[in-house]
């Protein structure tokens, strides 16, 4: 902003209400306000005869004349003004075919995005100059290739986030474990991954052409702009231009800005125009998600049961392995117990004692008895241990071959899905294709 401004605080005074009124009219009929510019120009401002250009231009009359001073002035700030100005007052149609090139500027990879740049952005994806604005921006970002430096993964996880590590398909859903081995996981997860994104992508194209099928226009006609534009970045923007709006806020790259225009709950607009630039990259990989999708099940597989690696084969467990996990479950199972020495002295200190009653004292009768009482109630109690360990070995083996036979037939019926998956799988990636082709142009 020129320093003349400072010098002549009245002009400036004059034209700031003017332009804050003019912007109120824009936003809220369209037009300009119905008294005539009262304010006077401002040696070396561009926004004087900008702003009589862009009256000029809505009351339909020739805007040459201010429209060179303010170009002679700031050519892309005036540019920027009158594009933004003409959006919101929902008459984008009147802009200069020049004009958006020379207010957008030079768009890199290495420099973030610029609040001018982005409103336009905005306006145009929303259809504010038409297919040719949408076509001029597209075109800009086709130019740098940008999907060619990000990752590929970042735009999947962009346009389904979240994504669950685990897949448990129907057929092991008892078996869920099983769901977590490679060579099962790799088609599930694939699959349902290109699921998700064939949703997200026919969610943006349905918003997309539900919006073009209403046939709303960006103008007044029917309604006030202000519900269109006016928590949005064209308005924002334009109020800084007249040097209303507070400081501006951060600026991000391009890639970051696309990124979130894929994210859930985008602007539809925004998100129709990141998905043609994502395209590239979505197409690589559907086509890799679909090969992985079709992986052959193996037709033998080693999986973790009660703790224990079970070789399973189309016509039963291995047998080897289970032999092995049952001695490991009896060695597990079964506590190591030695002799019963403190019974068995017990038993021979009764006798003992029963001897020496029919010769001595007949107390010794009623310790021995007791002392061999004592040794029987241990024998009983070792007895017990040893039976309750015997029924958890068979418990454990029993339920571990019945797991086993379970997962042989679960393993069948995945690969009876295999087909189903990779079938709707192909369907998938090709509607994908279909989708992400017809791009932002169609509507």
């Amino acid at each position: 902003m020129s320093t003349d401004l400072t010098a002549s605080p009245p002009a400036a005074a004059e034209l700031h209400r003017y332009a804050e009124a003019l912007l109120a009219h824009l936003a809220a009929n369209g037009s300009a306000p119905p008294a005539a510019p009262g304010f006077r120009d401002i040696s070396g401002y561009w926004l004087p005869p900008a702003v009589e250009a862009l009256v000029a231009i809505l009351a339909g009359e020739d805007p040459l004349e201010p429209l060179s001073r303010a170009a002679g002035r700031d050519q892309q700030q005036t540019a920027l003004f009158l594009c933004l100005a003409l959006a919101v007052s929902g008459q984008g149609s009147r802009i200069h075919a020049s004009w958006l090139g020379t207010a957008f500027g030079k768009l890199s990879l290495d420099q973030p995005v610029s609040h001018g740049q982005r409103s336009l952005w905005l306006a145009a994806a929303r259809g504010a100059y038409g297919p040719a604005g949408k076509i001029f921006v597209l075109r800009k970002l086709d130019a740098l290739a940008v999907q060619e430096h990000t990752e590929p993964e970042q735009w999947v996880q962009a346009l389904a986030p979240g994504e669950p590590s685990v897949v448990v398909p129907p057929s092991l859903v008892d078996f869920p474990e099983m769901a977590e081995i490679p060579e099962l996981a790799k088609p599930a997860v694939a699959a349902a991954r290109l699921a998700r994104l064939r949703a997200r992508c026919a969610e943006i194209t349905s918003a997309r052409q539900a919006e073009h099928d209403s046939s709303v226009p960006l103008d007044n006609s029917s309604g006030s702009p202000a519900t269109t534009w006016s928590e949005d970045e064209p308005l924002a923007m334009l109020r800084s231009l007249i040097g209303q709006g507070g400081p501006a806020g951060p600026m991000a790259s391009l890639s970051s800005y696309l990124l979130d225009d894929l994210r859930p709950g985008a602007d539809p607009h925004l998100a129709a125009i990141a998905l043609h630039v994502a395209a590239p990259i979505l197409r690589g990989v559907a086509e890799e998600l679909e090969a992985d999708s079709r992986l052959e099940p193996p037709t033998t597989l080693t999986v973790p049961l009660l703790g224990h690696r079970i070789h399973l084969r189309p016509e039963g467990p291995d047998q080897t392995s289970l032999a092995t996990a049952e001695d490991a479950i009896v060695a597990d199972g079964v506590v190591p117990r030695g002799r019963p020495w403190a019974a068995m002295v017990l038993i021979v200190a009764g006798v003992a004692c029963l001897v020496g009653a029919v010769t001595v004292d007949s107390l010794l009768a009623a310790a021995g008895v007791a002392m061999i009482g004592l040794s029987c109630w241990q024998l009983w109690q070792r007895h017990k241990l040893v039976e309750a360990d015997a029924r958890f070995v068979a418990a454990q083996v029993s339920e571990l071959k019945e797991l086993a036979e379970g997962a042989v037939w679960a393993l069948h019926a995945y690969a009876r899905e295999a087909d189903a998956r990779a079938k709707q799988a192909a369907d998938d990636s090709a509607e994908l294709t279909r989708l992400i082709r017809r791009g932002p142009r169609a509507a």
